[in-house]
């Protein structure tokens, strides 16, 4: 939720920035033309796209971040799915702006269709690489419970020997999660690697607005997960429990 404020919060103050200061050099690219070519650009054009961009993309985060203080049960991945498909439209029409690659009548510039071959294969991949990741950090947790051991599957997943966990327990509150080092924080669903309060550097694959949730010591570093509700949640734990006793 306070995720969500953040970065509503940080895409409205760089479109601030931008549309109304005109602080130009935080546009990628123009602040590494030549004069010859900043001279084409319409600048003010520019930063009032991106203003509006980054106020709209702004606005919808925020919004979901009050629904959800009021407890109204909404996904964020809907905040980063319009943010995707609003990327490719703003970068698509920031291009008429670039008096480099179009004429004042709307026309290529001889030569700058070919300009734009690399830019745009590198924003295809891009956007593909972030859809793959909206979804898989958007998913619920799926485990499988063995006789040699538990597997978490899905981004950052492992498998975990019985022999390897050393106590489970039940938590009805997360601990403090004070730093992401290496994972994804998408609205409510934490997964990867995270610095905690007061486990330190665990691993965590939990919807944080789903309690309880299950921490296992490892012989590695602390596991905290939890599932898609709070009965299957209890109902894994009892199971994991049962195997780490034998």
């Amino acid at each position: 939720m306070w995720t969500n404020f953040l970065i509503g919060g940080s895409l409205i103050i760089v479109g601030m920035a931008v549309h109304l200061f005109k602080w130009y050099f935080l546009i990628s690219g123009y602040n590494t033309m030549s004069k010859e070519k900043k001279a084409k650009v319409d600048t003010k054009g520019l930063a009032r796209l991106l203003g509006f961009y980054c106020y709209m993309n702004g606005g919808i985060f925020i919004f979901i971040g009050i629904l959800q203080l009021f407890k109204v049960d909404i996904s964020v991945t809907l905040a980063y799915v319009f943010l995707v498909i609003s990327t490719i439209v703003i970068l698509i029409k920031a291009q008429k702006y670039d008096g480099n690659i179009f004429d004042k009548e709307g026309r290529f510039v001889e030569g700058a269709g070919k300009k734009l071959i690399l830019p745009l294969v590198i924003v295809t991949i891009t956007l593909v690489a972030i859809i793959f990741l909206l979804f898989f950090s958007s998913r619920g947790t799926q485990i499988n419970i063995g006789d040699k051991g538990i597997k978490i599957h899905g981004m950052y997943g492992d498998t975990y020997a019985w022999t390897s966990i050393q106590s489970v327990e039940l938590l009805e509150e997360m601990p403090l999660v004070l730093t992401r080092t290496n994972g994804s924080a998408l609205g409510s669903k934490l997964k990867g690697h995270f610095k905690t309060k007061p486990y330190g550097s665990v691993k965590l694959f939990v919807d944080v607005e789903k309690p309880p949730y299950i921490l296992m010591l490892t012989v590695n570093q602390p596991v905290i997960f939890n599932l898609e509700d709070q009965g299957e949640t209890t109902k894994a734990f009892e199971n994991i429990k049962m195997k780490v006793k034998e």
